[in-house]
């Protein structure tokens, strides 16, 4: 547990921004207190990671935290006021934050329980470097890959598109290569596959990937460059600026492309900026309409609302089916969990979505749906320990493939997002798990350095 509490911190400014919010919102109750404290302790190890891992520990835990914990607590203390009836937190604060605290904690700690020095996540710069210039053109064909895997993924089924689409997703992978690989910056790659994202992400209206990816891509700037901290605090904050814009802007825009039939690009979403500053959209009551998107806490509350008292535990029965649909292809069990199943959502949420709208109970509703409350705590400290365990895999193989490491955003950048369903969570766990070791096994020789050039090396204290 030392990446937990021994990690790069500073101490002395987490205390001082603990007690300026404790003086500041002395009305919150200490159950928010606590929530809000373990959520900062989450972003405070996140941001001073950067620089010397791929944090998905600290992803996973600090975007966990922001939508079960923050969200929740922000929903609790004024920002509920503005939302309708059915958006709102269904049962008293201490009711679900008795849950969703250990719960978390939990989570957090099966995280790190095995983490060691962060196993799984330290690129060694040498070796890629390395790697680079033994199979120079390799990361320009990653690149290449994924772009005809984005092409072709429409034109097949989800099981074999899905394939599809994890390998589209090699073209980060050369960008990263391309990036640490060479001493100097190629930034036409870089604009061609990131521009390319952003298109796709103005077109669908979604923005999930587009952030994950910019994230992912800021810790391999980071890894390579070093920058102070005064530098992380100016481009985190310039991201969190952009993922505040995105939020407030995104129900004008959708409702602009998706429902008036304007075009999805950059002057659409200019003019959806535009029209919220006309309607005074960065207001409180704006920003508790983001607040809902965040805080996935108000579903849970729905299922603990309606489980077990409408609907009955399904005491693992459930989660067997998840497990079930995440291991086996389609064509071994046809009757398998779908993606975006609306009648499994609405069953235990208690909650009406209309046509076209699709939600996800999320890990922590589905661990309470199948183990109750004590049960569900349990079950998200194996959710997280399973999460570490991954990336302690990725650490055992790099020692014999150090690229591998640069592989784990592809096979994290899905299930670190709380708010996506439990099923398709695995589901991607396992196929992209499976689908880099068929690679892997498939091209060796591509994957291993010339043994004549391995040095041994120690991992980078953490």
């Amino acid at each position: 547990m030392n990446s937990l509490f021994k990690g790069k911190i500073d101490w002395g400014v987490y205390t001082l921004m603990a007690i300026l919010i404790r003086v500041a919102f002395f009305h919150i109750s200490w159950m928010s207190y606590l929530a809000i404290l373990i959520t900062l302790h989450q972003f405070f190890l996140l941001f001073y990671s950067i620089g010397y891992i791929i944090p998905v520990r600290y992803l996973a835990g600090s975007l966990m935290c922001l939508q079960m914990l923050l969200g929740p607590t922000l929903a609790y203390n004024g920002l509920d006021h503005y939302q309708r009836p059915e958006s709102q937190m269904q049962i008293p604060e201490f009711e679900y934050l008795s849950y969703a605290i250990p719960a978390m904690l939990c989570f957090i700690a099966g995280l790190h329980v095995t983490a060691g020095n962060l196993k799984g996540e330290f690129v060694n710069e040498e070796k890629i470097k390395r790697y680079v210039s033994e199979n120079e053109t390799l990361p320009y064909y990653f690149v290449g890959m994924g772009f005809l895997s984005s092409f072709v993924a429409p034109f097949f089924g989800a099981e074999l598109g899905f394939v599809f689409v994890l390998i589209s997703g090699l073209k980060f992978i050369g960008v990263f290569l391309i990036i640490l690989g060479n001493k100097h910056l190629k930034p036409g790659f870089l604009v061609l596959v990131y521009g390319a994202i952003l298109i796709s992400s103005l077109r669908a209206a979604m923005f999930h990937d587009l952030l994950i990816w910019v994230i992912f891509l800021g810790t391999i700037f980071a890894i390579k460059y070093k920058p102070s901290i005064k530098v992380k605090a100016i481009f985190v904050g310039g991201f969190m600026l952009l993922a505040l814009v995105i939020q407030q802007l995104k129900a004008n825009y959708r409702q602009a492309t998706w429902k008036e039939g304007e075009q999805g690009n950059i002057e659409s979403f200019a003019n959806s900026y535009d029209e919220s500053q006309s309607q005074g959209s960065f207001s409180l009551a704006s920003i508790a309409q983001s607040n809902i998107r965040i805080n996935q806490g108000y579903i849970v509350t729905n299922i603990m609302q309606t489980v077990p008292y409408k609907v009955p535990y399904e005491d693992g029965a459930e989660m067997m089916e998840i497990v079930r649909s995440a291991v086996l292809p389609r064509i071994l069990a046809p009757n398998k969990l779908r993606a975006g199943d609306r009648t499994i959502f609405m069953k235990y949420s208690g909650m009406v979505l209309l046509p076209g709208t699709s939600m996800a109970l999320s890990s922590l509703g589905d661990a309470y749906v199948n183990f109750g409350t004590l049960g569900g705590v349990i079950f998200m400290f194996f959710y997280g320990l399973l999460f570490s365990e991954v990336l302690n895999a990725f650490y055992k193989h790099s020692f014999k493939y150090p690229v591998l490491i640069l592989f784990i955003p592809l096979v994290f950048y899905y299930p670190i997002r709380p708010d996506c369903e439990l099923q398709t969570i695995m589901g991607h766990l396992v196929k992209s798990c499976f689908l880099i070791y068929v690679m892997v096994e498939a091209w060796k020789v591509k994957f291993r350095l010339n043994p004549q050039k391995i040095k041994t090396s120690k991992t980078p204290a953490g």
